[in-house]
């Protein structure tokens, strides 16, 4: 695979991983290091993998935007920051992929953003999550999108508005992220998680997945309209076809790889 200057790209069996390798920098998200994320996902996108794994090297998971990439930047180059940060949450949730975040460490305004526009997360005990802006001079305006859209708007304000962090523990129960663990049994439960999220027919799971997105916080009539049209349009795949001839047949589908 393609070689990056802030970003390991393996694939591992079933699975691609994406590391942030700016350990130095806190993983901090420079528009470099943001443009060389979406061509990762990108390219893991066209491999015949079933899942993406979103890491962290280094100390920190990702400490959010690099301010020393954004402090000389104009009104219009600010835009075009946000923007391609906006557009890489994007590519997260377009892939046919199941992408699952590994927290290891603390995951600050964009890191934070990242892990709640992941489609699973699992973090390690001593993991924390903080949309630090609150109680600063530049409020968390962006992660906080993909943040509310996970926990709530009482645990999103009091997340923005204090800008304090929370633990682990904390970020489960508001459901930031899908489970904690301990730190040495992180890789083994994020490997678990992404086997049971990825099995069965790999063509269903992308249409699945980002027809979820498509109707999440619509109207129940328009979710509906969305949802019963993918549903009957599917129907007709060949995996759709094979999943109820199994059934009737009482024996175990085969979506060909």
């Amino acid at each position: 695979m393609m070689e990056y200057q802030h970003v390991l790209l393996e694939e591992d069996g079933a699975a691609v991983r994406i590391t942030m390798n700016r350990p130095e920098r806190r993983n901090s998200l420079s528009v470099d290091h943001l443009a060389e994320l979406e061509e990762a996902f990108e390219a893991a996108a066209a491999t015949k993998a079933t899942g993406i794994v979103l890491a962290g090297s280094g100390p920190v998971f990702s400490s959010g935007h690099d301010f020393g990439d954004m402090a000389g930047r104009d009104l219009a180059g600010m835009r075009e920051m946000l923007r391609r940060c906006e557009s890489l949450m994007r590519t997260i949730h377009a892939v046919p992929q199941v992408v699952i975040a590994r927290v290891h460490a603390l995951a600050m305004a964009a890191g934070c953003q990242l892990v709640a526009s992941c489609d699973l997360a699992v973090a390690a005990e001593s993991a924390g999550f903080a949309l630090p802006g609150g109680k600063g001079g530049w409020f968390c305006h962006t992660p906080a999108v993909p943040v509310a859209r996970s926990i709530g708007r009482k645990r999103l304000m009091e997340l923005a508005l204090t800008g304090d962090p929370i633990d682990a523990a904390t970020a489960e129960r508001w459901g930031l992220v899908n489970r904690v663990v301990p730190d040495d049994e992180l890789d083994a439960a994020v490997d678990e998680l992404l086997a049971r999220a990825t099995r069965g027919s790999r063509h269903a799971k992308a249409v699945g997945k980002q027809t979820i997105y498509a109707q999440l916080d619509r109207p129940e009539a328009d979710a509906y309209a969305i949802a019963t049209e993918v549903m009957a349009a599917t129907s007709q795949s060949p995996d759709a076809r094979e999943q109820m001839q199994a059934f009737l047949e009482k024996r175990k589908p085969d979506f060909g790889g």
